[in-house]
């Protein structure tokens, strides 16, 4: 599974077996499962699917992506002196999740970065402050932070990455 020269990023589509993912997160495998699609449909969520070449159904990892409004009273005092008084646009990676055998290759590592990239990417056409990650656990929060978010709050699992220190 560690051959990321096989793996390919897209969009969730019908062809992709959802009902056969196991991440063993009950939340992260129901929400992939039973309301994913619909939250495409509705354009509530973009999700995005890690396949292989070889296995083009099978869904190796996932991640969605949506918009967001941050606040000035949530975001740290002295960013938030820095910036206008209105609401802050941002992104939002509301989930990311690895299948169990694929867990400890890295590959949430690339996913992160392919949303990095295509937030990176969308920014040049809409404004886009930060990105945001609302981590399940400490494990996930301490996931994110090795990447340069940091908490909004003390004691939050809500974290950001501003753009700018991308």
């Amino acid at each position: 599974m560690s051959d990321f020269q096989n793996l390919i990023i897209e969009s969730l589509a019908a062809h992709h077996h959802k009902l056969a993912f196991s991440c063993g997160v009950d939340t992260l495998d129901n929400y992939l499962q039973k309301q994913a699609k619909q939250d495409v449909k509705r354009r509530i969520s973009r999700v995005f699917v890690a396949v292989s070449v070889d296995r083009p159904t099978e869904i190796i990892a996932y991640y969605t992506l949506s918009s967001l409004s941050l606040e000035l009273s949530e975001l740290p005092t002295e960013l938030a002196k820095k910036l206008p008084k209105h609401p802050i646009p941002a992104a939002l990676i509301g989930r990311l999740a690895c299948s169990t055998n694929a867990q400890g290759q890295g590959i949430g590592k690339l996913l992160l970065m392919n949303a990095i990239k295509r937030t990176l990417n969308i920014s040049d056409q809409i404004a886009i402050y930060a990105l945001v990650v609302d981590a399940i656990d400490n494990q996930a929060a301490s996931f994110y932070t090795q990447y340069g978010f940091s908490p909004i709050a003390i004691n939050s699992q809500r974290l950001f990455l501003p753009l700018k220190n991308i």
